[in-house]
């Protein structure tokens, strides 16, 4: 049996072939799953890949709108009688806010950043709670840049780290109901928001050398954490942040040096 048979779920922040939300949602579609995605300026691309695996389901969702927010949980939960998973790949930082620095962040661009990138968990969880079942599973994207300073990342980081807490009281509040909570901390990879940060081809290019596993991580990396917190092999898994990396975030010095044999 597949590990997501019988599973339907809403995935968000697809932009393109290139996202993560993308390579999630395709290896959801091979596990078993029924999917529904929600696009914002992303239509023609959304269309396409969605209809690439039969999926019909697909609204526009500006999710700076609660109500827009409540009207696609509900067409979803209405049509399929459950939300068993929800990808929440969705973030956003003007990029004149993030050249500035932090020290440059205006109030607006703040506010918004973080109303996109953290709150707008929230409200996905409060209206697809009438539908969630007993093993639904919420799962988020994130970045080490919540936890240290990663130059460029600036009030994204700010905001990624509220999207984790978020995450982790939000585990409290639905974990009486056994619907679970949990992000994916996930390396950079190629995906037309990494490449709106100032230093990405630098960055990319040297954390293959410092990561212990000697390499990038991929779609396909973070889809395998993924499809593992939606089924149930995760059943006792929520609030954690899980890093998909290849272990660069427990490195605290590299070196030039030949590594030990």
């Amino acid at each position: 049996m597949k590990l997501l048979e019988g599973k339907r779920g809403l995935v968000t922040g697809v932009v393109n072939h290139r996202s993560i939300a993308w390579g999630i949602a395709k290896l959801f579609h091979e596990q078993g799953a029924t999917l529904g995605f929600t696009y914002h300026r992303e239509k023609k691309w959304v269309e396409k890949l969605a209809s690439s695996i039969d999926a019909d389901f697909v609204e526009n969702c500006d999710v700076s709108d609660d109500e827009q927010i409540k009207r696609v949980c509900d067409l979803f939960g209405s049509r399929y009688e459950s939300v068993d998973f929800i990808i929440h790949a969705i973030a956003y930082a003007d990029g004149n806010e993030l050249a500035g620095g932090v020290i440059n962040t205006s109030r607006q661009g703040f506010l918004h950043t973080m109303n996109v990138s953290a709150y707008s968990i929230i409200p996905f969880c409060q209206y697809s709670r009438p539908y969630f079942r007993e093993g639904s599973s919420i799962i988020s994207l994130s970045y080490l840049g919540a936890e240290r300073v990663c130059a460029g990342y600036n009030v994204l980081g700010i905001a990624k780290a509220a999207l984790e807490t978020t995450c982790k009281y939000l585990a409290s509040d639905l974990g009486g109901e056994q619907v679970r909570v949990n992000a994916i901390s996930a390396g950079p990879i190629r995906t037309l928001a990494a490449f709106g940060l100032p230093n990405f081809k630098e960055m990319v290019e040297k954390r293959a050398g410092q990561s212990p596993l000697k390499r990038n991580v991929t779609q396909e990396d973070v889809a395998k954490t993924a499809l593992y917190l939606a089924s149930d092999l995760a059943s006792g898994t929520t609030g954690e942040i899980i890093h998909v990396d290849a272990g660069y975030n427990i490195m605290g010095t590299w070196t030039e040096e030949v590594p030990c044999t």
